[in-house]
């Protein structure tokens, strides 16, 4: 293992293959905590704490504390994609940092190999036989810092863990634990030294944040704050692993009734539509959409999906994976720009009470 990644001992790899219509607004449906799963009551506190904790280092970014959040509850991956230095490895630390759980973090580089990644199986001359040695992949949380630094032959090395939570290394294949999620950073692709992610890279990280410039009064309360001081270095955990899987099955139990369903298929396949775009939403992006739109639920203490949950987390999740026609460049159009048309122009449905809510 390279010196640019820090590896984590994992557990025991056996090298075995990984292989009701509810009503729109449900009275007290969800509310009962299933097996394994938690009170919203106990969610909302525990992501509350995670929050502050975060936010003693990303002074003044609350909207951006809140998609790490879905996207951890979500069970999805976060991209941080901004230019150097607002804070993009500070965001994905102190998320990290939060949680008691294993982490480990990867410096991607020009020259990093797929193996320094996923992990290389070594001969053991005392047994005659193959060693697996698993790479820094194993773990809870893996901070992928600058990934689009690394060459699309090493990118794709994390294609089936995002995907599927396994490895599969010389015909074995190694689950990876839950939670399992990958916070990577990475600079705007017109920077030099990078190299664009594929759009089956992207399409597989769950949201995407851009962290901006802060305004002057929490620029100079980071100068104030932190100027003779690492927060990061503080930082105690929070929460752990296993709280985070149970709050996962509660934001599984929130309830997505068939009109809200429907809704969501209908902005992912507006987005194919639309002839400024030449690639849309996927079915995949569908799903994400579905999964980071029940977290914002959760977040907000309801036990079932609103359209304006949908709103909420439409940009984020959708925006980073439609490819613009040359003409919608040309017009400077926006992949955020788009998805809010597509926002304005789907009928928001009205099979209940919520359902009436504007849109964000």
């Amino acid at each position: 293992m390279t010196s640019r990644t820090q590896p984590v001992t994992p557990g025991e790899y056996t090298g075995e293959p990984a292989s009701g219509q509810l009503p729109y607004y449900p009275p007290g449906a969800a509310g009962q905590a299933g097996r394994g799963a938690v009170s919203l009551d106990e969610l909302r506190d525990t992501t509350r704490r995670i929050a502050a904790n975060v936010e003693r280092v990303l002074v003044g970014k609350p909207e951006v504390v809140r998609i790490a959040l879905v996207t951890l509850l979500a069970e999805g991956h976060l991209l941080v994609e901004d230019v150097p230095g607002v804070g993009k490895t500070s965001l994905a630390k102190a998320l990290a940092r939060s949680i008691d759980c294993t982490v480990s973090r990867i410096q991607f580089t020009p020259d990093l190999l797929p193996s320094d990644v996923t992990g290389v199986s070594i001969y053991n001359r005392q047994t005659g036989g193959f060693e697996f040695r698993p790479g820094p992949v194993f773990a809870n949380i893996v901070v992928g810092d600058e990934i689009n630094r690394a060459s699309p032959k090493t990118q794709s090395a994390l294609l089936e863990c995002m995907e599927e939570k396994q490895v599969t290394v010389d015909t074995a294949t190694y689950r990876l634990d839950d939670p399992f999620m990958v916070i990577a950073t990475q600079n705007p692709i017109e920077m030099e030294g990078t190299y664009a992610l594929p759009e089956a890279q992207r399409d597989r990280f769950t949201a995407r944040v851009s962290i901006g410039y802060p305004d002057q009064q929490a620029e100079l309360a980071m100068v104030d704050e932190h100027a003779g001081h690492n927060p990061l270095a503080d930082l105690k955990p929070v929460s752990d692993g296993d709280t985070v899987s149970r709050l996962v099955q509660t934001v599984r139990q929130v309830h997505f009734a068939p009109e809200v369903r429907r809704y969501a298929v209908e902005l992912a396949a507006a987005t194919r539509q639309m002839p400024e775009i030449r690639l849309g939403a996927s079915p995949r992006a569908t799903l994400q959409l579905v999964r980071a739109a029940r977290a914002q639920a959760a977040l907000s203490g309801r036990d079932y999906v609103v359209p304006d949950d949908l709103h909420a987390v439409a940009i984020p999740v959708l925006a980073h994976r439609l490819v613009l026609t040359t003409e919608a460049h040309a017009a400077r159009r926006s992949a955020a720009d788009l998805v809010r048309s597509v926002l304005h122009r789907v009928p928001v449905p009205q099979g209940g009470p919520a359902a009436g809510q504007g849109h964000r």
